[in-house]
């Protein structure tokens, strides 16, 4: 089975049994409305798109709120994990992404939920090759975020070779295993477990920007 099914069906079994009340590290997010976008992110592109043109706040997105109130009751909330549970149908541009994409998706929103709150749950370990898998595809999304970096920037995971992803003068490198340097380069920056070094006039510039972008 590939690692993002893996993925699915781990963020499914967290899914049944949290509070979806619950805060997420998703700045307005509860779980429900977590999983709501999941669902609209796979099953619903034109409501995911008009909410995303519409730019609205956290918590106030138009489409997904109808989609989010759906699922109210208990049965409504698992009909909607249900629903996510299914995959995206052959129709819909995240069918074809796959592992390229919606692994770290997952991942992430996985975390989001794990990590939420007042009591977040420790790191899981994850086998190798999926930590290899997640990490294989950080330098894309990484290029993009830290694309106006002041400084360059460099992705490594302790004791492994590091991948350049801005280049720049005196890089600073982030250091962290693949799901905490997921959380990272997505903007989790308070729930990701790295180590940030370099020269301490880059590291100092670096994370001035990081603070202020």
């Amino acid at each position: 089975m590939p690692w993002v099914e893996k993925e699915r069906s781990a963020l499914v079994a967290t899914l049944r049994q949290a509070d979806a009340d619950a805060p997420t590290l998703c700045e307005g997010w509860d779980v429900r409305r977590l999983l709501a976008h999941l669902v609209q992110r796979e099953q619903q592109f034109i409501a995911n798109v008009t909410d995303g043109l519409s730019r609205p706040k956290p918590g106030e997105e138009k489409n997904l709120s109808r989609l989010a109130d759906e699922a109210r009751s208990p049965e409504g909330f698992q009909a909607l994990i249900d629903r996510f549970s299914a995959g995206p149908p052959p129709w819909s541009p995240m069918s074809w992404a796959g592992e390229s994409i919606n692994l770290v998706e997952y991942v992430i929103h996985h975390e989001d939920i794990r990590r939420g709150g007042s009591d977040p749950a420790e790191p899981r370990a994850l086998p190798q090759a999926e930590t290899d898998s997640i990490f294989s595809r950080l330098p894309l999304f990484a290029r993009v975020a830290f694309a106006r970096s002041p400084v360059g920037v460099q992705l490594a995971r302790p004791g492994k070779p590091a991948k350049v992803v801005k280049n720049g003068p005196t890089p600073v490198q982030i250091t962290g295993e693949a799901i905490e340097l997921a959380l990272y380069v997505s903007g989790r920056r308070s729930a990701a477990q790295v180590d940030i070094t370099g020269p301490p006039e880059a590291v100092a510039a670096f994370e001035q920007w990081v603070a202020t972008s």
